[in-house]
C-alpha cells in the first residue's frame, strides 16, 4: 500500500504554499471582482491547480492529490478563521 504524504498548507505574502513531501505547488489568489460585496480572503482558480513547481513540473496532479490539496487549504484557512472560495 502506497504511503499517503501529508499536505502542509503554509500562506505567505500573495500566495499559498503547499508542500507534499519534496514537491511543492505554489498559488496566487486570483484578485475577487470588483462587484463583489463581501470577498472571500482567497479565491483559487481550480485550473491552476495542474503540475508541481520545478522540479517537480513534468508531474501532473491527479485528481486524488487536488482532493487532497483543496482539502488541506481549506483546513487550513478554517484554522486560520480565513474563507477560501474555488473557482
Amino acid at each position: 500500500m502506497a504511503r499517503r504524504e501529508r499536505y502542509v498548507v503554509e500562506i505567505t505574502e500573495g500566495a499559498l504554499r503547499i508542500a507534499a513531501g519534496s514537491r511543492v505547488l505554489t498559488l496566487t489568489p486570483v484578485r475577487p471582482p470588483v462587484s463583489q460585496e463581501s470577498a472571500p480572503d482567497f479565491i483559487l482558480a481550480l485550473d491552476d491547480i495542474e503540475h508541481w513547481d520545478a522540479p517537480h513540473d513534468d508531474d501532473l496532479i491527479e485528481i486524488e492529490d487536488l482532493q487532497r490539496i483543496v482539502q488541506a487549504i481549506e483546513d487550513e484557512c478554517d484554522r486560520r478563521g480565513l474563507s477560501v472560495e474555488f473557482d
